[in-house]
């Protein structure tokens, strides 16, 4: 992994002006208090289903709707989950954690498996929704890695009720910024997204332009047709679920190529 290290922080301040008579003379001093950042709180607990895919090693994971790639490399996991269409919002669920805990089974365990959305569980409209297709909408659903599944039930359940709630995504560091695309083109992919783990919008500024849109193409990645080869780019973006925006400065330095992944030391909370 190739990164550069900058950014600098946006913050919020709530000025406070006191006035003080000393001598008959009124002085005035103004301070800075600095807002608390915006931080991603547990939801309630709702009733869903969930089924598993792939085998113990979870190679069958890898890749994903989502684009995150090689989820062990990438820091996902073998914790991570496709998510029925309705949940899977196009794509804006990208990056998102929840909690699940089997109910209501005979094959249930104790144990709580905090999930990654990474992938897309497909709906089979050739099916029942109660019989075989899970995914189908309306069903909130959870496809889940073999190894995150039997952290909640014994495998043998194959379909098990949960209850299920989102939760802060903890993550190390900052975002990451996986570049594809060509001279033309600049597709990103974005991990390691902390908070509510998910983007609404983005875009992108080198050192020669202002600052870009990018459209959402699929998943977790985004897209800006420009010409931006040879220019520091800098990176802002906006939380799906919080609205919170954050911006990266000069994450990639000027002889950035695709292929490579850029890492900022910002990230949402």
């Amino acid at each position: 992994m190739a990164s550069f290290h900058h950014s600098n922080t946006l913050c919020l301040f709530l000025m406070i002006t006191i006035s003080v008579t000393f001598r008959s003379v009124l002085v005035q001093a103004a301070y800075t208090v600095p807002r608390a950042p915006t931080v991603y709180r547990p939801s309630a607990w709702t009733l869903a289903h969930a089924t598993f895919y792939g085998d113990d090693s979870a190679s069958s994971t890898m890749g994903g709707a989502c684009g995150y790639g090689n989820l062990m490399t990438n820091g996902y996991g073998t914790n991570t989950a496709a998510l029925s269409s309705t949940m899977f919002s196009n794509g804006y669920a990208c990056g998102q954690c929840y909690q699940i805990r089997c109910v209501q089974s005979p094959w249930c365990s104790r144990g709580i498996a905090t999930v990654t959305a990474t992938n897309l569980c497909p709906p089979d409209q050739s099916k029942d929704s109660n019989n075989g297709g899970w995914c189908n909408p309306p069903r909130s659903h959870f496809d889940m890695a073999k190894p995150a599944f039997m952290q909640i039930a014994q495998w043998k359940a194959g379909i098990v009720p949960v209850m299920y709630r989102r939760v802060p995504c903890v993550r190390k560091g900052g975002l990451r910024f996986s570049f594809q695309g060509n001279g033309y083109w600049l597709l990103v992919y974005v991990m390691n997204v902390g908070g509510a783990g998910d983007i609404k919008s983005m875009w992108v500024k080198g050192t020669k332009t202002g600052w870009i849109s990018m459209s959402h193409n699929w998943g977790a990645s985004y897209q800006a047709f420009a010409t931006l080869h040879g220019q520091a780019l800098s990176f802002r973006l906006t939380s799906y679920t919080t609205k919170q925006t954050i911006t990266a400065y000069n994450v990639a330095p000027a002889n950035w190529n695709v292929g490579l992944t850029y890492q900022a030391n910002v990230n949402f909370h």
